[in-house]
């Protein structure tokens, strides 16, 4: 079931382990308590040379921006007109590093685009975007932008009992429309961040509307409090790829019991891209803590379809 993956230090991880927790044994884990949790940008799509979903946002503020010209001249919509993704990719970057300034200013304009939408109205709108979008290096439509290996390490997880959640950072807005087909993550197991809802009915119909405000920013020590809110138990596999999966990769597993955390580590350059912007604290605690690395270029053999 994990034939994209090179016989070797990371897929021996997962297959020890994965015996370990489902054999009589110390380590036993029952099916209920096999839970398993991964970051969605980086860990199971592509995020390079800037996350999927901000090439959604990208149009969709090039769209407003050509609406109303005056908006050409701030940011981030003179970022989204001119094609500078260098400065998406840094405020992205400098979040990751702890500085979000532009972070900041990105945010005010992206929760303001879909304001007093429906749910439904904002799912046909990513729907439309996948079914043309292709990534601008890979030349690839996003939904074959997703990592072969992981998706096997997905159904080898099931196989086993275990329950695969999404706990990403991107929105969860944006993920639930596709987890399904590309992944076979239905939506009521995607956690992410998300946009305020207010409900509005009248004559016996109701619809939910997405509002100008944060309601969650799912990254960093977010997401193990979001673990706890929306599915209840600790997880004992954990799978992230940047600093802001550390914490979820800590929460993982309770003091003593057996856990495994994987780290993606983006080092191939020729099949997708090789950086580590991002992911420096995740790393040192991946060699402090004995954590899973998982090499691109040499645990994958295949990365895409």
């Amino acid at each position: 079931m994990l034939d994209s993956w090179v016989d070797g230090p990371a897929k021996s991880a997962i297959v020890d382990f994965v015996g370990r927790v489902t054999a009589d044994g110390p380590d036993f884990v029952e099916p209920d308590e096999r839970v398993a949790v991964f970051d969605n940008d980086g860990t199971l799509w592509c995020e390079k040379p800037m996350y999927i979903q901000l090439d959604f946002i990208v149009r969709r503020l090039a769209a407003k921006a050509a609406t109303d010209p005056a908006l050409q001249a701030e940011q981030p919509y003179l970022a989204a007109t001119t094609g500078d993704l260098n400065w998406f990719g840094g405020a992205i970057t400098k979040h990751y590093q702890g500085d979000d300034s532009d972070l900041k200013t990105l945010a005010g304009a992206v929760l303001s685009l879909h304001d007093s939408m429906t749910v439904e109205e904002h799912a046909a709108l990513v729907d439309g975007f996948f079914a043309e979008a292709t990534h601008p290096t890979l030349g690839r439509p996003y939904q074959q932008c997703v990592y072969v290996p992981m998706v096997e390490l997905l159904r080898y997880l099931e196989a086993h009992d275990f329950t695969c959640y999404i706990v990403s950072g991107g929105g969860r807005d944006f993920m639930r429309p596709v987890t399904s087909t590309i992944y076979g993550i239905p939506p009521e197991r995607v956690v992410g961040s998300a946009q305020g809802l207010k409900f509005e009915g009248s004559d016996g119909h109701g619809d939910l509307l997405l509002q100008p405000a944060l309601d969650i920013w799912d990254d960093g020590p977010e997401k193990p409090v979001r673990i706890w809110n929306r599915i209840g138990r600790r997880p004992i596999l954990a799978a992230g790829n940047s600093n802001g999966d550390d914490e979820m990769l800590m929460y993982s597993g309770k003091p003593g019991a057996a856990a495994l955390r994987l780290l993606v580590d983006h080092d191939d350059g020729e099949r997708e891209f090789a950086y580590t912007a991002g992911a420096e604290r995740a790393m040192v605690h991946a060699s402090q803590h004995g954590w899973t690395v998982i090499s691109m270029r040499d645990d994958w053999a295949t990365i895409f379809a």
